[in-house]
């Protein structure tokens, strides 16, 4: 029996879909969001038992080959902490994605991709002055941590996000930073580009993708509370910024939360965007 010749126009439509593939693999009920900042955003909790109990609808991309872990960078997997390094600890985006997928419809699957440098200035994730800005400090920890990301925490954030956009949506961004630029009333601006930045070259839109950031230790003695002042200031820069307050989430020391201040705290990050997804 004689073949038929192909429709040119299913033809067309084949090779269409061959090569856009990434509109058509997207799931819309993954909802993904950036985390980024400094030794906070990274988590320095002590990860207890219960925080080892994680529903597989919440997700974290791995952003670092953890052998020990058995993940592989740029891979999904069930957001059992930790989720922004090999040996890092809890954070806020923990309990912000826990508290997500228990609050949205089983269809809704949560995932986070976390890239945080302890110690750095905000700056480091400034895609033009990132270089001036890789030696804040010059101790092993710190530097093998920007090297860790290809020296360019930037890029490697948003490598790993281009990634996540094949599978899902971006519907938000996490910021927890400031500790290193206390006292400098220039932080929003600096925090503003950064994030026009991130918009531009994921081709996100700031009314879809609102930048939630949190404050840093406030209590008693911290080193850094004054910095609060300046990060409430931050919506006068981005208009679509939503501040979390860190008001009696207990601490360790004078500049890190302890683990059940890092679940309070994640949890106002997740209420925060529950409201606005309402």
């Amino acid at each position: 029996m004689k073949n038929k010749p192909l429709n040119p126009l299913f033809l067309s439509c084949f090779i269409i879909m061959l090569f856009t593939g990434k509109s058509y693999a997207q799931d819309p009920n993954l909802h993904i969001y950036l985390c980024f900042g400094q030794s906070n955003m990274e988590g320095q909790g002590i990860i207890e038992a219960q925080d080892k109990e994680v529903d597989n609808r919440f997700l974290v991309m791995q952003a670092l080959d953890c052998p020990d872990m058995n993940r592989t960078k740029g891979n999904w997997y069930t957001a059992v902490p930790p989720l922004c390094q090999c040996y890092s600890g809890l954070s806020p985006a923990d309990y912000f994605g826990r508290t997500m997928v228990a609050n949205l419809p089983d269809s809704i699957r949560v995932g986070v991709v976390s890239v945080a440098v302890g110690g750095c200035d905000i700056r480091l994730f400034d895609k033009d002055l990132y270089q001036d800005f890789d030696s804040t400090y010059t101790e092993d920890w710190f530097t093998d941590k920007v090297e860790a990301y290809q020296g360019n925490p930037y890029k490697y954030l948003t490598d790993l996000a281009k990634l996540a956009q094949k599978d899902g949506v971006i519907k938000g961004i996490l910021l927890h930073q400031g500790e290193t630029n206390t006292g400098d009333a220039n932080w929003p601006q600096y925090v503003k580009k950064i994030y026009n930045d991130l918009l531009e070259e994921l081709s996100l839109s700031s009314e879809d993708v609102p930048l939630l950031a949190g404050e840093v230790v406030a209590v008693e003695n911290s080193c850094c509370a004054s910095m609060n002042a300046i990060i409430n200031e931050l919506p006068n820069a981005v208009e679509s910024t939503h501040i979390i307050s860190s008001k009696n989430c207990t601490a360790k020391d004078n500049a890190h939360f302890d683990s059940e201040g890092y679940r309070k705290l994640g949890k106002r990050y997740a209420y925060t965007m529950l409201s606005l997804l309402d």
